[in-house]
């Protein structure tokens, strides 16, 4: 069977089959719904059923609390029709201009630039390209049909290898690979970009940049896109990890401080030991923040990394803050394990 979703306030509509989630069926007719981790754990696709009735395949429950389900907020991802519906949701424009594609490519260089990150760039077949925006992330397809999501780390400029940066997963089906068995030359298949965490370039206005870990992965893509393309819009970067060797590209930060009068960067430090003589900040990246930026009525803030930092900032930010809630841009990186507990 067959339903009708229509978006409002756009007035688009879209046909979903009864076993296919809202999500799905928009981008198989390439309606732009935001969303992020497609498993129902950082509700970036958080909409809200204005007519007919869904139910929610399984998901986190911090992503959807039982009050705002009650109030007809529903998690697209998840969400799947029991006929016909009328949905709110923010529509993300030019998805076709960016078309998902599933591509074969060779690993080309893997880098350790910490004892559990590893930098891998993929080599692309001759005379193919990616066309993605910077923020985005691709999906590796495993065997057994699973599947393994990584932000890209390389700015959208073609005459660049498409980067990623991993981390190491004790008992992860793919990260035990990376650490242990894969080399230079292997093939892997993904497929991308997805995603609508990417920098809204139509702005001019500041924005505040939050990463924890490997979560600094797009947030790098980002800031050297706004750089190639010349622009003067002022960014701050916190970034924060549990020792020093978690923040594993300080140096490349500090040269950005140093080399565009635009950027300034603040790493904080939220378990320092007395071994890492550390004269940092410390304490929650987002408090750190909210310290310096009381204001940010003005700003747009794009964070990725832990789902608790995640969800933790946004609510912050918005309620103390004054940051406008659609201004917050999020990318929660979800493991199994997350997903598990």
């Amino acid at each position: 069977m067959t339903f009708q979703i229509t978006v409002q306030p756009s007035g688009h509509q879209f046909s979903c089959e009864d076993d296919e989630t809202v999500l799905a069926a928009a981008m198989r007719a390439g309606i732009g719904l935001p969303y992020g981790c497609k498993n129902g754990a950082c509700s970036s696709c958080k909409g809200k059923v204005l007519q007919g009735e869904v139910k929610h395949k399984p998901h986190q429950e911090r992503a959807l609390p039982a009050d705002e389900a009650a109030r007809g907020v529903s998690l697209f991802c998840c969400a799947i029709p029991q006929g016909d519906l009328v949905i709110e949701a923010r529509e993300v424009g030019g998805s076709d201009d960016y078309p998902i594609r599933k591509m074969p490519s060779r690993v080309a260089t893997m880098e350790r630039l910490a004892s559990d990150v590893v930098v891998m760039t993929l080599q692309l077949p001759a005379n193919e390209t990616l066309k993605f925006r910077a923020g985005q992330y691709i999906e590796f397809m495993l065997k057994d049909g699973k599947r393994r999501s990584y932000s890209l780390a390389s700015p959208p400029d073609p005459a660049q290898p498409l980067a990623l940066h991993i981390r190491h997963l004790p008992g992860g089906l793919f990260t035990d690979q990376v650490f242990s068995t894969m080399k230079e030359r292997d093939i892997l298949r993904f497929e991308g970009p997805m995603g609508t965490f990417f920098v809204r370039e139509d702005s001019d206005k500041p924005m505040l940049l939050l990463a924890t870990g490997t979560g600094f992965a797009p947030i790098k893509a980002i800031v050297e896109h706004l750089r190639a393309q010349g622009s003067s819009r002022q960014m701050i970067l916190y970034w924060g990890g549990r020792r020093p060797q978690d923040i594993y590209m300080d140096a490349l930060c500090r040269d950005w401080e140093k080399q565009m009068p635009n950027f300034k960067y603040v790493p904080v430090l939220s378990n320092r030991q007395p071994e890492d003589h550390w004269v940092g900040r410390t304490g929650y990246v987002h408090h750190a923040a909210m310290a310096d930026l009381p204001d940010l009525s003005g700003y747009q803030v794009y964070a990725c990394g832990a789902p608790i930092m995640v969800e933790s900032a946004k609510t912050d930010l918005v309620a103390q803050c004054s940051l406008p809630e659609e201004e917050f841009y999020a990318d929660a990186f979800t493991s199994e394990a997350d997903l598990n507990q």
